[in-house]
Order: structure tokens, then sequence, then C-alpha cells
């Protein structure tokens, strides 16, 4: 069970680079969280003084140089809920960027050590989920800390027997991942909802749905190969036996009803309907074995992305009629051909099913062996590639002819010299 804590007295500092948690200009306010937190009735909560984690420096960004003399060692990187930003944890703190155009729109450095292992947005509000990392933790990593950059300061905490593995965050829920147990929390007021049990889930794997509908929540089953999915507005729970070897990625649509994931062997990648648990389609990254790091569907599910350490970024073409009611998958004549299948397609009912398969339309080629994340960028047809190095790139993609992807930009976002 967690223990919580909410902080009075809030101490206001705002920070423009970062929207109010009402600020109407991207959301709905109602449908946003309002952060007056107090500790629910059946947790006993921790004491409001913290004393297991830093002040942070008061000074603006600009007046710590000294701390960011050299290149800082990388953590964590996630996109935010709508791709459009992403944020890196840090040996000494944490940093927010655009994607498009490029640039760092806010850092926060702590002044002792400090380090961030996970840093989760909430769209571009100033409400942040982080958990202490690296070898000099800025907070203990059994502990989600609700940041407030407004006020510059935690204004409210979780805390767990283990160590947090991930957060996601919606509008309305705060959704904690220890190694082999989920926790499911009203936002507003850190009630716990929901607890669920999982495999050993080591990456802290967990994905939800972002649209203004009802819940959809996604993790590991119990089982090898198994996933579970949560419909909270039904109250009914899917499982299904998504592939014979351990699950390593999965992610879900916009709005929750598809489903994509990988195993460890990482050749294949299936796309299942929630509600059902039916398969709809499956594609090919490649023949031989790879860890698959990332998967990210575009915003209208037409696309489906794959990076891998293979080093090369995959895009497949969905072609999912019906599968997912409410989106729009009707096609205009520049608009995508379906992904290419094996030469040999002829005779696939005699050779292995892989002269069958459905192979990606579009690629871009990395650097093999390094790890990367990757989600379909504002413009249209357009990818956005991070790298645990800190590389930064935005590709763009053929919907028509496919083949090779054109690298429209590319940055460094760990410099110190880069100049935003």
């Amino acid at each position: 069970m967690a223990t919580l804590s909410a902080s009075p007295n809030p101490n206001p500092n705002p920070n423009p680079n970062f929207r109010s948690p009402t600020d109407q200009t991207d959301h709905d306010p109602e449908s946003l969280p309002q952060m007056e937190l107090h500790p629910s009735s059946d947790q006993d909560p921790t004491p409001n003084s913290n004393r297991n984690f830093h002040a942070v420096l008061p000074t603006p960004p600009e007046a710590t140089a000294p701390a960011a003399a050299a290149a800082p060692s990388l953590l964590h990187i996630s996109f935010n809920q709508d791709h459009g930003c992403f944020a890196a944890g840090i040996d000494h703190g944490f940093r927010i960027y655009n994607c498009d155009p490029f640039r760092e729109i806010f850092r926060r450095d702590f002044d002792r050590g400090g380090g961030i292992g996970v840093v989760e947005m909430l769209f571009r509000c100033n409400i942040l989920a982080l958990v202490g990392g690296g070898p000099d933790p800025q907070y203990p990593p059994n502990k989600v800390m609700i940041w407030d950059d407004h006020q510059s300061r935690c204004i409210g905490e979780l805390s767990f027997r283990s160590e947090v593995r991930s957060v996601r965050l919606r509008r309305d829920r705060i959704v904690v991942v220890l190694e082999q147990k989920i926790f499911v929390y009203n936002f507003a007021d850190l009630k716990l909802l929901h607890q669920i049990e999982t495999i050993a889930n080591p990456k802290g794997l967990c994905a939800v749905s972002q649209g203004a509908g009802s819940l959809v929540l996604v993790c590991p089953g119990l089982q090898k190969g198994q996933v579970r999915v949560e419909h909270y507005a039904s109250k009914r729970t899917k499982f299904i036996m998504a592939h014979d070897s351990r699950i390593v990625c999965f992610a879900l649509s916009q709005d929750g009803q598809l489903l994509a994931t990988a195993s460890s062997k990482g050749t294949l990648v299936r796309i299942f309907n929630t509600v059902d648990g039916s398969l709809l389609q499956e594609v090919r990254r490649g023949a031989d074995r790879a860890e698959i790091y990332s998967l990210a569907f575009s915003s209208n599910a037409q696309w489906l992305a794959v990076s891998s350490d293979k080093g090369t970024v995959h895009v497949f073409s969905l072609k999912i009629n019906g599968g997912s009611p409410g989106i729009d998958r009707s096609q205009s004549a520049s608009d995508p051909v379906t992904s290419p299948h094996s030469s040999l397609s002829f005779i696939k009912g005699v050779l292995p099913k892989y002269f069958s398969s459905e192979w990606s339309v579009a690629q871009f080629r990395l650097v093999e062996g390094s790890q990367y994340i990757v989600a379909f960028g504002h413009q249209k047809n357009t990818v956005v590639i991070l790298g645990i190095d800190g590389s930064f790139y935005r590709c763009q993609f053929d919907p028509v002819n496919g083949g090779e992807m054109t690298q429209l930009e590319y940055h460094n976002f760990l410099k110190p010299e880069a100049a935003f």
C-alpha cells in the first residue's frame, strides 16, 4: 500500500514556460486536475515536511551555469501525451523541450546532485510527476513526487514499498507502475481507486488512453506473452494472449481502442482491438531477433512507427477499417499505399509465414545498438525520434511511395553550448 502526503501553503513562483492546469488555450479546464491535494482518509499520511528531497535552486535557469558546464548524463526521455513536447531526466534535474519547432522551453537544475529517473508530463501544464534516479537521486526511487512548477515545489507525494518503474498521467488519473503491481489514483485528491497485479515488469510497461472519453489501461497480465486491458467505463477486463514470448513493448491509440504489441523476439508487431481482443493486423519489422524500444500510433491511427536496437525506425500502414469506431480512416488519392508484401507472397501457402509478411512502408537509418523512442510529429507525415545519446531527429516519409525517410532536422539536446 502506498502512503501519501500533500504540501499546503503554496509559495507561487509562476513559470511562463508552462501553462496552468486551468489555461484554456490547450484543454477544457474542467477536464484538468485541480491540485488541491489532501490525504485520503483510508491511508496514513506522511509528514508534510519531507526530509528526503533537496531544495531547488531559487535562481532562474540562466543563473545555473556551473551545473550546466558539462554535458549531463541522461537518465530518462519521454514524450508528453500529444507528442508535442518531450521531457528529459538528467543527473541533476530535468528539462522540457518543444518538438516543432525544436527548442528547450524549460530546465530545472537541483543543487545537490539531484538525479531524476522519471519525468512524466501532463500535456503542457505545469504539473509533472517526478521519480528520483541515477547514482545521486533527488528523491527516493520508491516515491512519486507531484511537482508544480508554478510553485517551484512538490505539492504531493506517493510512497511505496518498492521502486517505482514508471508513471502515467491523465487529466483525471495518476497511474504508478511497480515491479509487479500497478496503482491507479484519482488526480484531484490522490485517492487510491484500483490495484492490479502483473507478471514481473522491470520496464514499467503500461499505457493509458488519452482521449476525452473513458479510461482504457493496458499492462502485462499474469502470464508470459499476455496483456491485460482494463475498460473502466464498462468495468470490463480483457486478457489477450498477444505473443508466445515475453511482452517487451506496447502502445495504445489515443482513444484506447487499438493496441500494438511486440515480444522479446522483436520480429513481429501485432495490432489488436482492445474491446474484443481480436487480432486486426500483423506486420514484420525484420527476420532476425531485435529489441523493440518503442511503438507509436499516429493521431488518426493510420500509421504505426517502430524503433529497435537494429538502428532502423519503421513506419507501417495500418489497414484497419472499422476496427476503432470514431476514427476517420477515409483515404484520399494521396493517402497511403498498403504495407508492401514479400515478392514471394504468391506461394505463401507453401513457404513459411515470413514470405507473406507485411513490411514497413518507410524507414530511417540510425546508429545500430543505441536506444531510440519514436512518435509522429504534428506536421503531416513526420516522425520525431529521440535517442538516449541526446539526439533529436525530425523526419518526413512519403505516404505513397514510401522508402527512405528524409531528415528534416537534427539536434543534440544535451549539448551545454546549445543556445535556445
